[in-house]
């Protein structure tokens, strides 16, 4: 397809003074295969492309372009699945409108003063930009009107449908006229989002690009391979060993996002914590500090950073392989933006080689392995950082230049070296510390025939583990078993005995996994209660060996 620019697309002047006041010098691809076709006239559109690419601007165009100013009812509906993104896309339209007077465009989301929202629509909205939570509750009071729109967008389909908004999105659609015009913008397409497109589309126009369901061509994707206990201290090197990282940290559970945060924040790292239990002004707060850089890594759940719009992230970092294989694309999608590279790690236990393959498959690239920067490495990358750092300061005018004599007297008995070895040391000196005969962490492999099931330990190499609940809290020896399977996505754990008491059960696993379960359970739960799980004493084994095998 040949290259147009905005002035060849035929956009309104007022569009293309407002487009050029932003910078935006060529169509993105996107935009390229979108612009021309929605322009010409109303289609159902399929577009296919990770987030960061453009799509906000390769659908709104168009719509603004074809919004009659003189009336004042609804013309067109976003959908989009959380608050920010919903504000994200409202404050988009506005900056392409800047020099269009009378459009108005009005944001409707959760968390947010409905009231405030119902007066903004009376005045009148040309365009809605709503999260369907709140866009359902708007109708169902009579609030909002979308039976006069001539276009509705679903941005981040697959989104939404992952969040359980299925419902809420076929009862607003149900409202809408049937001669609309329907725009689906999707990173990934699951079977839902294709039966939402045969049901309420026609005929669409499918544009992909890259490879459908792929990650991004700018994203380099590399794994760590640590044992279970070591994953936070791999976390800590890789963040050490780029000093400039920029970075989301995902992780699976609530509870253990809110622990990785502590301990970063703890050990000194501008980080903090993004998760469901967060009020919606805890999380703007955690959002603008990381906008602003006031902190450099946001430790998140998958569906707290869903809809996040952060541009320039230099890495994206996963804790814990995601459940739901896909979701490793949007993860992954949130670095190497707007042609920028970007790098998705991943700190893996050897147990989940096999989902990595799975997910090689999905986005249709190679993971591969690297080590663990040792100590040696870290310190070598933080003095040539600290070096960069030094150069880049900014010499002449200035209140410094006042104090300079009394320095330069101070430091006058002082050789060249001398003063270099001083600043290296006093720059870096807790980090020299830290890492002084740090242990390797790197995983290693053991070799085996990985197609023969691995036998059974010897008396002597289990471990004993118990936690706090018995036959009191309706335990079986069965559950143990379910725990173990589910705490570490695997049926190969071997398990020796197991017995269950009053109010505690003792179990035996292979002495090799022992810490990888334990991990795993802290983040299971048996009947709604929390898995607490220690290690045994010898005292308690000995309790145990009289128990049957399972």
């Amino acid at each position: 397809m040949t290259s147009l620019s905005f002035e060849q697309l035929g956009l309104a002047p007022e569009l293309l003074h407002a487009v050029k006041d932003l910078g935006f010098e060529t169509p993105t691809e996107i935009q390229q295969q979108t612009l021309p076709v929605l322009l010409d006239g109303p289609k159902d559109i399929i577009a296919l492309s990770q987030t960061g690419t453009g799509k906000t601007a390769a659908y709104s165009l168009p719509i603004i372009e074809h919004i009659d100013l003189d009336a004042w009812h609804t013309q067109a509906l976003i959908l989009s699945p959380t608050r920010e993104l919903c504000i994200q896309i409202a404050r988009d339209i506005e900056s392409y409108t800047k020099y269009i007077h009378g459009l108005r465009v009005v944001a409707v989301y959760g968390g947010a003063d409905i009231q405030k929202q119902i007066k903004q629509l009376k005045k009148g909205a040309h365009i809605i930009v709503a999260t369907p939570g709140r866009m359902l509750d708007l109708l169902k009071r009579g609030k909002a009107d979308v039976t006069t729109i001539n276009t509705v967008v679903l941005d981040e389909a697959d989104e939404m449908l992952n969040m359980g908004f299925k419902e809420d999105l076929n009862a607003i659609l149900f409202e809408t006229p049937r001669d609309k015009n329907t725009l689906l913008f999707s990173a990934t397409m699951p079977p839902e989002a294709d039966r939402l497109a045969k049901q309420y589309m026609e005929n669409p126009l499918r544009i992909t690009i890259g490879k459908k369901n792929a990650g991004s061509v700018n994203v380099s994707h590399v794994y760590y391979m640590v044992q279970a206990r070591d994953r936070y201290k791999a976390l800590r090197r890789l963040i050490d060993y780029n000093p400039d990282m920029y970075a989301i940290v995902f992780c699976r559970t609530r509870r253990e996002t809110r622990e990785i945060a502590d301990h970063l924040m703890r050990d000194g790292y501008e980080a903090d914590a993004l998760h469901g239990e967060l009020t919606q002004a805890q999380r703007d707060h955690v959002m603008k500090k990381f906008r602003l850089r006031n902190i450099r890594l946001l430790v998140a759940t998958d569906v707290a950073a869903r809809g996040l719009d952060v541009n320039d992230l230099s890495h994206v970092i996963n804790i814990d392989l995601p459940e739901d294989v896909e979701a490793y694309t949007h993860r992954s999608g949130r670095t190497g933006r707007a042609g920028k590279t970007g790098v998705c790690m991943s700190i893996i236990h050897s147990r989940e080689k096999s989902k990595l393959r799975r997910i090689e498959q999905i986005i249709k690239a190679e993971i591969v392995r690297q080590p663990i920067p040792s100590g040696e490495k870290i310190v070598e990358q933080q003095v040539l950082h600290f070096v960069e750092r030094l150069r880049s300061v900014e010499t002449g005018e200035g209140a410094h230049q006042a104090l300079l004599p009394a320095v330069g007297e101070k430091l006058a008995d002082m050789s060249r070296e001398e003063l270099i070895e001083r600043l290296v040391k006093l720059e870096l000196e807790l980090l020299l510390k830290l890492y002084k005969n740090a242990p390797d962490l790197n995983f290693k492999e053991k070799r085996r025939d990985r197609e023969e099931r691995r036998p059974a330990p010897q008396r002597g190499n289990w471990a004993g583990l118990e936690i706090g609940l018995g036959e009191k809290q309706g335990m079986q020896a069965g559950d143990i078993i379910g725990m173990i399977n589910r705490a570490t996505r695997s049926k190969d754990v071997p398990v020796g005995k197991i017995r269950v008491q009053h109010s505690r059960t003792y179990f035996e696993v292979d002495a090799d996994y022992a810490d990888w379960v334990m991990e795993g359970m802290r983040k299971v739960d048996f009947r709604g209660r929390p898995v607490y799980v220690e290690k045994s004493g010898p005292g308690k084994e000995r309790r145990v060996k009289k128990a049957r095998r399972y």
